[in-house]
C-alpha cells in the first residue's frame, strides 16, 4: 500500500499563523496565475480544538489578510468598551491605575474567541481551495538526501503503550512537500526538532515562556458588559516575586474570560500557577465577577515571551516557521494573534516568490526576513526588544529596566540583555527561600463555588486520550538519575507546575520509594513540562491525532 502523499505546500497547524500563511498564499498565486496544492493539517480532532488564547485582538492584520470580506463577518465577540488596570493588594484592597502601562492600551481593539476565529480562518481558506485535515498529529520531519526538509510523517497508529503493534496498527503517512510551514503554536515538537538539527538558535537569546490558565464562565446579566476589559497585576504574583497578571474579559451573552499568565522562570520548585490562579479568583476585585457564574471551558497554554532577541532564524531549505513557533509575540502588551497572521501572510510572499523562482532554498527564503522586517512586527517587537529579560531578576528591577528602556527606544541603559532557558532558574528544595510556596499557599483557602481542583478543571477543557499508544510525555534522563536529581533534589516539582495534573509523586507505603507517575490522559497539552523540567528531563511529543484537549470558544 502506498502510504505517501505529495504536496506543492505543507502546513502543519491550524492556527492563526497557518491559515493565515494558507489563505495569502492562495491569493498570491491566484493573481500570478499559479496552481499549486496547500495542505493544512491539524493535530486537534477539529480545527480550533487546540486553540486558546485571551483574548484582545489587534484587528488589522485581518483587514489586510481577507480585503475581500466584509469585516463585520470576521465573528470578534466584541469591541473593546473600556480598558483598565488594575494593581491588587494582598489584603484585599485594588487601586484602579491612573494610565495605562506603555504598549498596553486597547483602544479599537477586539475581544474574541480565538477558536471560533480560526474556524472562520479555515471555512475561508477552504473556499479559496486549500484542503484542510483535523485529527493528523505530525510526529516527524523527512529530510532528503542533502539533509533538507522535504515534508513531515504522520504518527503511526496502533501501538500499545508498550510499543508493540496492534492488529489496527497503521504506518503514518508520509507527506511529501516542496515546502513545509510549521505554524505549531508555542514550543512546538517539530520546531524544536528543526531547531535543533539546523541550528537555527545560534546566537539568540534562549526562549522563555510563561503559562496561562484561563476560565470562561456564564454569569448573570448585568455582571459585566461585552467589551469590558480589565487587567491586573501584584497579588498574588508580585508577593511571590513571579512576573506576570491577570485578564478579565467581558463578552457577548453573558460570558466572563478570565486568567493568570504567570513567567515560567520562578525560581521556587513548588510553584504551582493554577493554584495562583484559584487565590487570585478569590480576591474581591475578580470574585465580583465569578462568584454567581457557572464554568463552561477550562485550558492552560504557553506563551513565548523572549521577544525579539529570542527569535531564531526562521527559515531553512525548504522550510519556514511562522506564529508562536518562531517566537512572535509582543511584550508587555502579550500579543501574538495580529503577529501571527502577520507572519503567515510574510511566509505566504516568500512562499510565492519560491514558486516563481522554483528555488526554496535559503536563497530565496531568505526573503522572509525582508517581509517580516518590512511587517509591524520588527517594529512592534524591536521597541520592546530588552522587556520581559528585564523583569528574570526580580519585579523591581524589571520595572526599573523597562522605565530605562521607554526612555531609549527599547536599548536600555546596558543594551541587550540575556535570558536563560526556564528550567535554568529552578532551585534545589532545600536550597529556596523558604516558606515553599506549597506551604504559605495554604493560608489562602481556595474553597469557594467558582474554585476548581485541577482533575476537575481538566473535564472542562474535554481532553480525552487513546489508552492504545505510547505514553507521549517522556522521561528522557536515566530513571535513577531522575529519582536522585529530579525527585529528590527538586522535589518532583512537575507535580506542581502542570496545570493538569498529569504528574504524581507516588510513594511506596513499604519501602519509602518514590517514583513519578504520568496521567497522560490528562494532557492539555500547555507543554509545560518540556520548557519547565529540571536538566530538560521531560519532552513533550504528539499523540495520536485528534487526542488533546477539545476547545469550542477558548
Amino acid at each position: 500500500m502506498n502510504n505517501t502523499v505529495k504536496t506543492d505546500v505543507l502546513i502543519i497547524g491550524a492556527g492563526p499563523s497557518g491559515l493565515a500563511t494558507a489563505i495569502h498564499l492562495a491569493d498570491l498565486l491566484k493573481a500570478k496565475g499559479i496552481e499549486k496544492q496547500i495542505l493544512v493539517v491539524d493535530k486537534g480532532q477539529s480545527v480550533g480544538s487546540h486553540i486558546l488564547s485571551g483574548a484582545v485582538i489587534k484587528p488589522q492584520a485581518f483587514r489586510e489578510l481577507l480585503p475581500d470580506v466584509n469585516f463585520d463577518e470576521i465573528p470578534f465577540d466584541s469591541r473593546v468598551s473600556s480598558d483598565d488596570m488594575y494593581l491588587l493588594q494582598e489584603k484585599g484592597g485594588s487601586i484602579k491605575m491612573p494610565f495605562h502601562p506603555p504598549y498596553m492600551n486597547n483602544d479599537g481593539n477586539y475581544c474574541a474567541s480565538l477558536a471560533e476565529i480560526c474556524r472562520f480562518l479555515a471555512a475561508k481558506a477552504t473556499e479559496k481551495g486549500v484542503e484542510i485535515y483535523p485529527g493528523f498529529a505530525i510526529s516527524d520531519i523527512i529530510y532528503n538526501e542533502k539533509g533538507d526538509v522535504a515534508g513531515a510523517k504522520c504518527i503511526d497508529t496502533g501501538i500499545d503503550h508498550h510499543g508493540n503493534k496492534l492488529e489496527n496498527f497503521v504506518e503514518g503517512t508520509r507527506i511529501e512537500a516542496a515546502l513545509t510551514i510549521f505554524a505549531e503554536g508555542t514550543r512546538g515538537s517539530l520546531t524544536k526538532k528543526l531547531v535543533a538539527k539546523k541550528n537555527l538558535a545560534q546566537g539568540k537569546n534562549p526562549q522563555i515562556y510563561s503559562l496561562g490558565i484561563k476560565e470562561l464562565f456564564s454569569v448573570p446579566e448585568g455582571t459585566i458588559k461585552p467589551g469590558e476589559v480589565y487587567h491586573t497585576m501584584g497579588f498574588p504574583a508580585m508577593n511571590d516575586n513571579v512576573f506576570g497578571g491577570g485578564f478579565i474579559y467581558g463578552l457577548k451573552d453573558n460570558k466572563v474570560a478570565l486568567g493568570l499568565v504567570l513567567g515560567l522562570d520562578f525560581v521556587d520548585p513548588t510553584y504551582d500557577v493554577f493554584r495562583a490562579f484559584q487565590i487570585w479568583k478569590t480576591h474581591p476585585f475578580v470574585e465580583k465577577f465569578v462568584k454567581n457564574g457557572r464554568l463552561l471551558e477550562y485550558g492552560a497554554k504557553t506563551l513565548p515571551e523572549g521577544g525579539y532577541y529570542s527569535l531564531i532564524k526562521y527559515y531553512t531549505n525548504n522550510a519556514m516557521i511562522v506564529g508562536d513557533s518562531a517566537g512572535f509575540l509582543v511584550m508587555p502588551a502579550l500579543k501574538g494573534i495580529h503577529l501571527a497572521v502577520y507572519s503567515g501572510m510574510s511566509a505566504a510572499k516568500t512562499a510565492c516568490d519560491a514558486f516563481v523562482a522554483n528555488n526554496f532554498t535559503e536563497e530565496v527564503l531568505k526573503n522572509y526576513e525582508q517581509y517580516i522586517k518590512q511587517s509591524p512586527i520588527y517594529k512592534e517587537m524591536y521597541k520592546c526588544r530588552n522587556f520581559r529579560q528585564g523583569f528574570s531578576k526580580g519585579t523591581l528591577a524589571g520595572i526599573f529596566n523597562f522605565g530605562t528602556q521607554i526612555l531609549t527606544g527599547g536599548a536600555g541603559f546596558v543594551g541587550k540583555l540575556s535570558t536563560h532557558d526556564d528550567h535554568s532558574y529552578t532551585k534545589p528544595i532545600n536550597e529556596t527561600k523558604k516558606p515553599l510556596f506549597k506551604d504559605k499557599s495554604e493560608r489562602y483557602p481556595i474553597d469557594k463555588p467558582y474554585n476548581f481542583n485541577k482533575a476537575d478543571d481538566v473535564f472542562y477543557s474535554g481532553t480525552h486520550h487513546d489508552e492504545d499508544q505510547i505514553v507521549h510525555l517522556q522521561i528522557t534522563a536515566d530513571i535513577e538519575y531522575y529519582s536522585k536529581e529530579n525527585i529528590l533534589k527538586y522535589g518532583a516539582p512537575a507535580q506542581y507546575y502542570c496545570p493538569a495534573e498529569v504528574y504524581e509523586l507516588h510513594t511506596d507505603k513499604n519501602t519509602g520509594h518514590q517514583e513519578m507517575r504520568i496521567h497522560a490522559e490528562n494532557c492539555v497539552h500547555c507543554k509545560t513540562c518540556d520548557i519547565k523540567e529540571p536538566n530538560g528531563a521531560i519532552t513533550w511529543n504528539v499523540p495520536n491525532g485528534g487526542n488533546g484537549p477539545d476547545y469550542k470558544y477558548m
